[in-house]
């Protein structure tokens, strides 16, 4: 029986900013807009944070029955791992894509209701990038994916039904948003290659190889600096964005020197913090206009 401590690592907690900091930076524009609404941020922070743990059990199901986490290094997974049944792991993702529909549908009807198309096609690509017959995570499109919907989506998202408009700040605040997403799954990837290549899991990753993989990580981690700065023409105080560069270059000196294994779990839980201190600080940067 799977213990509160192994359902909790099941959730993998450190994948949370992945969540929590595009409903913030969308917040951020709102606020700068002079359109702040608490329980409208709220609940686009309960439908981001529902489907990334909602997301995270269902990989842990979907890999866990076919097989490809038997030789993972990573955190815990519960299938694989033989400390929940899968049918369990299956009930907790749908109860968290349950939470996120609900929380999701009050938005849309007190908003718009084409946001239901929105959130139909984010539970989908939650549950398709490992599950169904053909889960696009094995085709090697989880990063563009990633981009779009915990990027483009939950920044637009959550700034649109406070604003109440679609908005070109917005946009633009989703792309270093969306960026520092991708470098959690490209670095997450990059550890997994040689298991992953045993399996068959055709991650971009495993498509591109090891080296290519590892340029890319250091320009998902680093490019959301020049956005920043871009978007500072016009928000000068996005530029406290900058003050996050020193924990870019840790994770990014150690992937690009050749780490990997446990180094990469270390590597990733930095790239966590930077993606949670460059939201924060660029949140701050959208919100407070002069």
């Amino acid at each position: 029986m799977a213990t509160a401590r192994n359902w909790l690592a099941g959730a993998r907690p450190r994948t949370l900013p992945a969540a929590l900091v595009p409903v913030a930076v969308g917040t951020g524009v709102a606020i700068g807009y002079g359109d702040f609404s608490a329980w409208r941020a709220v609940l686009a922070l309960v439908v981001a944070l529902a489907l990334q743990v909602g997301v995270n059990y269902a990989n842990d199901y979907s890999d866990g029955i076919r097989g490809t986490d038997e030789a993972r290094v990573g955190p815990v997974r519960l299938v694989a791992a033989g400390l929940a049944p899968p049918r369990q792991v299956l009930a907790a993702a749908i109860a968290s894509f349950a939470v996120a529909c609900v929380a999701g549908l009050v938005l849309a009807a007190t908003t718009t209701w084409w946001l239901l198309a929105v959130g139909v096609a984010a539970v989908a690509a939650a549950w398709t990038y490992t599950g169904g017959r053909h889960p696009y995570g094995y085709r090697g499109l989880g990063e563009v994916a990633v981009f779009a919907f915990f990027g483009l989506a939950a920044v637009v998202g959550t700034a649109f039904v406070q604003v109440r408009s679609l908005t070109w700040l917005a946009l633009a605040a989703s792309v270093p948003v969306g960026l520092l997403a991708c470098a959690l799954l490209v670095i997450n990837n990059l550890r997994d290659i040689p298991s992953d290549t045993v399996a068959g899991k055709r991650t971009l990753a495993v498509r591109i190889g090891d080296p290519r993989t590892r340029l890319l990580y250091a320009s998902c981690a680093l490019a959301p600096f020049v956005a920043a700065a871009l978007i500072a023409t016009v928000r000068p105080l996005t530029l406290l964005t900058l003050a996050a560069v020193p924990l870019a270059i840790a994770p990014v000196r150690a992937v690009r020197a050749g780490a990997y294994g446990p180094a990469l779990i270390r590597a990733l839980g930095q790239t966590g913090r930077l993606q949670l201190a460059f939201g924060t600080l660029l949140t701050f940067g959208l919100a407070i206009r002069f």
